[in-house]
């Protein structure tokens, strides 16, 4: 498709997001563990989402669980003693007392950005200038970019985290690099290259044109291979044209079973810029939506400053919100309004926006998470929690039928979280009465010594 022809074929591909393809096919198969196997421990997974239901309700707690792998997924779930009866000759993976979960999926991350994170001093558009956009231009380089990726991989499973949807660079080769470090591990991932024609510096620009194309290359080479799913990714509408939102639109429409991710009102005077650059918009969300680039399937980070208009649209749409909280504070965005838009029909996942955000670890974002809901008046319960760095992430991902619960069928991304890891943690613990006791002093100061056993597709790492 060449950028004259973009105009018309957009109008004849567009069609209203809620009618097309949901992204649910999975994004590839498991590949199977032949052996049989019985995890024993504390489980925890959810039968309904903690916002909307009664908290005994919605989670289904196990004091001696047991989780059945067979084929790399779920086969069976429930009480230990049931499980070893009906099961005799299994092998038998025993955690003790460690609460066995779903993996964390963390639905917003810039992995370019692993070696910058908790860099000091800046906002958002300094923070760019002066961080992310040189560290961003050494992706170029596919030795460097590979680097990254298998680092950014480690990091984030030796913190539990089993899937993640990442921002690459504009170069190509980010893409192929963390595409490639995702499949060495079997890990379940969704990435996109950043697209942007203007506003940042020339080694870092594309056009309306090579957007378009770079991007419909690599979703045709990565899109559906193993367990990779690939995300249409403009960084955000000051970074890229009209014409550029216009050529990403046409290809959502002819590709609606891959996600579309992009920045949504994060700070204030980002905002105020948009309304410079889009003087027609009717709001920051406007700028998308003109352009083909809303609806189910896309997945937006930040969402803290929304109009009423825009909150309506997102909910009507069925749009995703990424919470990013340890990036909120740290680079001085705002507070995001957790229990004003879940109660309104919001879908919201969670996410750390490294290296914006200051920690790799889904506990700690979860903890900030809290913290940032006690400022606004309604801390969310440790259920509530942990069912958005799980089964609510892969709700927006529209990759909740595959990942992120303890649900027979399902992908067996596990892990098992020692709820004793420091002794500040395990003193506390000691006096808990109810899970939600003893697992909130992990939540709240728990790390990667926490983490005690990660499963991919029911491999033990």
């Amino acid at each position: 498709m060449n950028r004259d022809a973009l105009s018309s074929e957009t109008r004849r591909l567009r069609k209203p997001r809620s009618s097309q393809v949901r992204p649910e096919s999975g994004y590839g198969k498991v590949d199977k563990v032949k052996q049989k196997t019985l995890i024993l421990g504390q489980t925890l997974g959810f039968r309904a989402d903690p916002f909307d239901a009664e908290i005994g309700e919605a989670a289904v707690f196990e004091r001696r669980g047991g989780v059945l792998v067979e084929n790399g997924r779920i086969a069976a779930t429930g009480p230990a003693d049931r499980l070893l009866h009906d099961h005799p000759k299994v092998a038998v993976d025993d955690m003790g007392d460690a609460l066995v979960t779903a993996g964390f999926i963390d639905a917003h991350t810039h992995y370019p950005q692993t070696a910058i994170i908790a860099s000091w001093g800046k906002r958002l558009f300094d923070w760019l200038a002066a961080y992310t956009f040189p560290e961003e231009a050494r992706f170029r380089d596919s030795a460097h970019a590979g680097r990254i990726a298998e680092r950014y991989f480690d990091l984030t499973l030796a913190n539990g985290t089993t899937t993640v949807c990442s921002y690459c660079t504009v170069h190509p080769e980010s893409v192929n690099a963390f595409f490639s470090a995702a499949r060495k591990r079997g890990v379940r991932a969704i990435g996109g290259k950043t697209c942007m024609d203007r506003n940042a510096p020339d080694a870092l620009l594309d056009t309306a044109q090579s957007a378009y194309s770079d991007s419909l290359a690599l979703l045709e080479k990565w899109h559906g291979k193993g367990r990779l799913g690939y995300a249409i990714t403009p960084r955000f509408s000051p970074t890229s044209t009209p014409q550029q939102l216009e050529a990403l639109g046409a290809l959502w429409a002819e590709h609606p079973d891959c996600l579309m991710q992009t920045h949504l009102a994060e700070q204030t005077d980002e905002i105020a810029w948009v309304g410079e650059l889009f003087p027609e918009a009717r709001d920051y969300l406007d700028t998308y939506e003109t352009h083909g680039l809303l609806g189910r399937g896309a997945v937006y980070g930040h969402a803290i400053h929304l109009a009423p208009r825009e909150r309506d649209r997102l909910r009507e749409a069925e749009a995703g919100l990424v919470h990013c909280p340890t990036s909120n504070t740290f680079i001085g965005s705002g507070i995001f309004d957790m229990a004003g838009l879940v109660s309104s029909g919001q879908r919201v996942g969670l996410a750390t926006d490294t290296g914006g955000g200051s920690s790799f670890s889904m506990l700690r974002t979860m903890a900030a998470a809290y913290e940032i809901g006690q400022l606004n008046g309604s801390a969310p319960h440790p259920a509530q929690l942990y069912w958005l760095a799980t089964v609510g992430s892969a709700r927006i991902l529209g990759i909740d039928g595959f990942v992120g619960n303890l649900t027979p069928g399902i992908e067996a991304d596990l892990i098992a979280l020692d709820l004793a890891s420091t002794p500040a943690i395990a003193q506390r613990a000691a006096r808990a009465e109810t899970i939600w006791e003893a697992l909130f002093p992990t939540i709240m100061m728990g790390d990667d010594r926490a983490i005690t056993k990660v499963w991919i597709a029911g491999h033990p790492l």
